[in-house]
């Protein structure tokens, strides 16, 4: 009698973790906008042409430099319609990643982001509001937290990331504009 109540109890307690385990959300990467759905918000009508840029040394510290961030890589995908180009740059926010397209214009200013993949907390997220402040802007010291842009309360660390992000792209638009292939 002794051995079926611990039979009993022991599969009351796995019977109790799966249920535990099945009830909790699963942790996994949160795509909320795929890259062909970018570039096609991005690029309207337009079928943008992808390039890649191995970034040189010296032309890695001139982003960093003008970014005042580290870059991630020396590695850039990009695509490129008109005089429009998409940037796309993963990074850490908190604990976890996301993913942004930086879409930059002629003239070198924030055309829009977009949040393409956030892993942390909703609560964490940049709104579309948030991100709406970026638009029209350079790569400039007014281009900061506190300064040209809002913080975001209780999420700061995203809109630092974020900052970070759009600062990077501007810097390597920058840099591989600087002399333009006639």
């Amino acid at each position: 009698m002794e051995h079926r109540a611990r039979v009993h109890l022991l599969a009351a307690a796995l019977l109790a973790g799966a249920a535990l385990t099945l009830g909790a959300a699963p942790a996994r990467a949160r795509v909320l906008m795929s890259q062909k759905d970018a570039l096609a918000i991005a690029f309207p009508g337009a079928s943008p042409e992808r390039r890649t840029a191995f970034l040189t040394d010296a032309q890695a510290k001139a982003v960093e430099t003008a970014a005042r961030s580290r870059l991630p890589s020396k590695v850039w995908t990009y695509y490129v319609a008109g005089s429009t180009t998409a940037y796309f740059e993963s990074h850490l926010v908190r604990t976890m990643n996301e993913t942004v397209m930086v879409v930059v214009g002629a003239g070198g200013e924030v055309r829009f982001v977009e949040i393409l993949s956030f892993i942390e907390p909703d609560e964490y997220m940049a709104s579309k509001r948030w991100l709406d402040q970026l638009s029209g802007r350079r790569l400039d010291d007014e281009l900061a937290l506190r300064r040209g842009l809002r913080n975001i309360a209780g999420a700061s660390l995203t809109a630092e990331a974020v900052t970070r992000s759009v600062r990077r792209a501007l810097a390597v638009h920058q840099v591989l504009n600087a002399n333009p292939a006639k």
